[in-house]
């Protein structure tokens, strides 16, 4: 596999399949060790796995600069996803188990689950976790797939809504992820 990360300092942190979460201080040393300065505005990172390439792709989402894997429904992990990138990652994951976690940057109980959130994805590997900012630019998908409250959690299989867990109620979600697996 073939990672692209693309580094833009001015930006804030930055989240991939292969770095978690990077502190805008740390950031800034990564261009450095890219063999550019910080002043630098883009450089990419390339990893390689096996024999297999696939493409990802920075995308912006309200402050943070986030990455997301082509159309490529990856397990073990939560991924970032945008009105764009959505429905692409839902078709690509087919009869896979798929969990939405739909937050804002501003919630409390969001900023809670999100820990429990990735731990869940990190123990489930048969599981696609995705994590959508509902803010101005996705609001049109928040708003297609009826969000009311933050957080809530749709669980999606063949490519439909199948449960909604809302409210930071992990042990609800896992009960509700345990279920839709099952059926």
């Amino acid at each position: 596999m073939v990672l692209r990360l693309s580094i833009s300092p001015s930006h804030g942190p930055i989240s991939s399949p292969a770095i978690s979460t990077c502190l805008p201080s740390a950031c800034g040393r990564l261009p450095a060790l890219l063999g550019g300065s910080a002043a630098s505005q883009k450089r990419s990172l390339r990893v390689m796995m096996g024999s297999e390439m696939r493409g990802v792709t920075a995308v912006r989402s309200s402050s943070l600069e986030t990455t997301s894997v082509g159309a490529e429904a990856v397990t073990g992990q939560v991924t970032e996803v945008t009105k764009d990138t959505f429905w692409p990652i839902i078709k690509a994951a087919g009869d896979k188990v798929v969990v939405l976690d739909m937050y804002t940057q501003w919630c409390g109980p969001c900023k809670v689950m999100a820990p429990k959130f990735q731990e869940m994805s990190e123990k489930n590997h048969d599981v696609v976790f995705l994590k959508l900012d509902c803010n101005h630019d996705n609001r049109p998908l928040a708003k297609e797939l009826g969000i009311k409250v933050v957080p809530t959690f749709k669980i999606l299989k063949d490519g439909k809504v199948v449960k909604e867990v809302t409210g930071a109620k992990i042990d609800e979600l896992a009960h509700a992820i345990e279920t839709v697996k099952s059926s």
